[in-house]
């Protein structure tokens, strides 16, 4: 068949037509993983500005960024720790949950406290009463002391007859004798750990009135009208 001007014109066209197709399917290719990849970049030890399509290698002990394809920042990604550092991290977190949990710990108990004495009057009530009841355990102590040392003033006096050899003493003495200076040793600690068990009480009740004060003036002042104020 004869090519005439006609016909390769025709096939002209129709290579240049599918010339265009492929190129726009290929532009289109590239655009969509243009879209969908991810650019890192970094300044390295030597002062370098690297850019790669993946983590690079040479920074990372040091922050990379992560870039979308139009150049705007997607992320950050930190360097990698050591062991050391690690372990240095983890103990900040911990001490920063546990710092938290104090917090959470302090409010808790303000809370409670605040339910329990709304007012200074109440928590004074309060301690007064827990006062009054271990002085009345305090009073009956120092009276059995009393008597005790009433009956060791009375062996004392038994005693008297073997100065010069105790051992002489009957066993029913001597065994009165020891039973009473065991007892009377004992309930005298038992005083003693009154008078402690008072100043506990009222240390408790002073370090709860330096936190209940300003909760209690808070409260004041929010139970106070605006007009008021």
């Amino acid at each position: 068949m004869p090519v005439t001007p006609r016909t390769a014109r025709i096939v002209w066209l129709r290579g240049a037509c599918a010339g265009v197709v492929l190129a726009a399917f290929g532009t289109a290719l590239w655009a969509q993983s243009a879209t969908t990849g991810q650019i890192y970049t970094c300044v390295d030890a030597k002062g370098r500005k690297l850019t790669s399509d993946r983590p690079i290698v040479q920074c990372l002990d040091r922050e990379q960024t992560i870039l979308n394809p139009s150049g705007t920042v997607k992320a950050k990604l930190g360097p990698v720790l050591t062991a050391v550092e690690r372990s240095q991290v983890e103990a900040a977190r911990r001490a920063e949950l546990k710092q938290l949990a104090h917090k959470e710990e302090e409010k808790s108990l303000n809370r409670s406290l605040l339910i329990r004495y709304p007012n200074q009057a109440a928590h004074q009530r309060d301690q007064d009463e827990a006062v009054a009841q271990l002085m009345l355990v305090k009073h009956a102590a120092a009276a059995r002391v009393t008597v005790l040392r009433a009956e060791g003033a009375k062996l004392d006096q038994e005693m008297a007859f073997y100065t010069k050899d105790p051992s002489k003493a009957p066993p029913k003495l001597l065994r009165q004798v020891r039973e009473l200076t065991q007892t009377l040793a004992a309930q005298e600690r038992f005083l003693a750990d009154q008078d402690s068990e008072i100043e506990r009480v009222n240390t408790r009740f002073v370090q709860e009135r330096k936190r209940l004060m300003p909760l209690w003036q808070a409260k004041q002042v929010s139970a106070t009208p605006a007009t008021a104020r």
